[in-house]
């Protein structure tokens, strides 16, 4: 089983990160802040999902493999992994009044569950806050 995403996917250590919002919600931008730090493009703009067994795989479409657009830039070549288990769905939502302590939401794709992390982008925290989700564990 496969699907097409219009997502943008990096890989943190050995974790693929789906970061998911319509076209201008800042996929890009969250993605470089992330690259910036340590963290390596799996795919911009379209990522290709796949089900092997209870895994779930991530990678670009062959035409836009190591391409990330930066706007006011343009659309760079750069290193890039190509694929990436996901194990963490990001929700962005720029502008959004998000709840201080809010519940634990999942996000179902392929019929594997991801826990999942629903931020705005335009935070200076927001990179922070992917890692973090990434690295402890949440007690509240």
């Amino acid at each position: 089983m496969h699907v097409r995403l219009h997502a943008t996917c990096v890989q943190i250590g050995a974790t693929g990160v789906l970061l998911m919002g319509p076209s201008g919600s800042g996929k890009s931008d969250l993605a470089l802040r992330l690259i910036d730090a340590g963290a390596l493009l799996v795919a911009d703009d379209q990522v290709q999902v796949e089900r092997r067994g209870e895994r779930l795989l991530g990678r670009a479409a062959d035409t836009l493999a190591g391409l990330i657009e930066v706007r006011g830039v343009g659309i760079l070549k750069m290193p890039y992994c190509a694929q990436s288990p996901i194990d963490l769905a990001v929700e962005l939502a720029p502008d959004a009044r998000l709840a201080r302590l809010p519940e634990s939401p999942g996000y179902s794709l392929l019929g594997i569950e991801l826990p999942c992390l629903r931020l705005d982008p335009c935070t200076p925290s927001a990179a922070a806050k992917v890692r973090l989700a990434l690295s402890t564990e949440r007690v509240a």
